[in-house]
């Protein structure tokens, strides 16, 4: 006789296998600009910075660690990161040695030198971060054209793998549940 506990645990085992079936990674710190820190670069090393942001995967819930003397971190727009403008920053920090910004939200971020020279010699960097739920995939194949009609990014949130994961959750919980409950039933003091 299938009993109701039974059957709650046969679930909640399925539910939770499935919901392991995807890694989830830890979110991580990077020290901007490595050993060395945040800095005004060599004349001969401009591209610094985006080599190192280069070499680097940001995902929303990391946090990038500044660490500087005398110096201070601009948040600004596109443009302020172009033309080295530190007049109308997003964010700025300028409080001590080190200051930590939390990657909250995906796409580019802008960073510069609170010194406008330090910026135009090569102290500003662009980082893309990434929501959770991209994946890299590997190009199409050529039998599997890109669907024309959706855009990568109106893909990047989409939870299509959680259809799917949710869609053979609600299969095994339903085959399991027609299997339980179709066993004959005993019945005890039959007459």
């Amino acid at each position: 006789m299938a009993s109701a506990p039974s059957l709650f645990c046969c679930m909640f085992f399925i539910v939770s296998i499935a919901a392991t079936n995807s890694p989830v990674e830890a979110s991580k710190e990077f020290k901007v600009g490595g050993s060395e820190g945040w800095r005004t670069p060599d004349a001969n090393e401009s591209a610094i910075y985006d080599q190192w942001a280069a070499r680097k995967r940001f995902r929303v819930g990391d946090s990038l660690r500044f660490e500087y003397k005398n110096d201070s971190v601009l948040v600004v727009d596109k443009f302020g990161y172009y033309h080295c403008n530190t007049s109308n920053p997003i964010s700025t920090f300028n409080h001590g040695n080190t200051t930590v910004v939390n990657l909250d939200k995906p796409g580019p971020i802008y960073f510069i030198s609170g010194d406008p020279n330090h910026c135009k010699d090569g102290q500003r960097l662009v980082i893309e971060v990434m929501s959770l739920h991209q994946v890299a995939h590997s190009p199409p194949s050529i039998a599997n054209p890109p669907d024309s009609a959706m855009s990568p990014s109106s893909l990047s949130g989409s939870g299509v793998s959680d259809s799917v994961t949710l869609v053979s959750v609600s299969v095994a919980v339903i085959a399991t549940s027609v299997t339980l409950f179709s066993a004959p039933f005993p019945f005890v003091g039959y007459v």
